[in-house]
């Protein structure tokens, strides 16, 4: 099954948006691991606990990776230079928000999808957002 990793600056921030999504959809089981924040409790990033977390959702499915703000992606990317090149080939960064990006992930993942549709369904999710307040184009 696919594994999906958040990355934060904030560990309650990250703990949040997991416990939405779980929440959302109830029922599911997919590999959901968290990265978030220093282990002092501050604020921050951690290429080496990405790496971990990466390490423990991937079951050799693969593996979608969200973040919050641009240095956790800088984080992520750094990650995957850290790890075996075999499961790095595995794992996919998304560009999605991390709230629609997570739940969307969540639901594709936990209902058996390849990593590559979870990964477009979390990339997805902020647009369908988007539609939503913008509303349909005019005829």
């Amino acid at each position: 099954m696919t594994g999906i990793v958040v990355v934060s600056h904030s560990r309650p921030l990250a703990d949040a948006a997991v416990a939405l999504a779980t929440a959302l959809i109830p029922g599911l089981d997919a590999p959901l691991e968290v990265a978030a924040g220093l282990p002092d409790g501050t604020l921050g990033t951690d290429a080496t606990e990405i790496m971990a977390a990466i390490e423990r959702a991937d079951d050799g499915s693969g593996v979608v990776v969200l973040a919050d703000l641009g240095s956790g992606v800088l984080s992520a990317q750094m990650a995957l230079e850290l790890l075996e090149p075999e499961l790095a080939a595995r794992v996919r960064l998304s560009g999605g928000a991390l709230v629609e990006g997570l739940v969307a992930a969540y639901a594709a993942a936990g209902t058996g999808e390849a990593p590559e549709v979870v990964l477009a369904d979390a990339d997805a999710a902020a647009s369908l957002k988007l539609r939503q307040v913008v509303g349909p184009p005019p005829p």
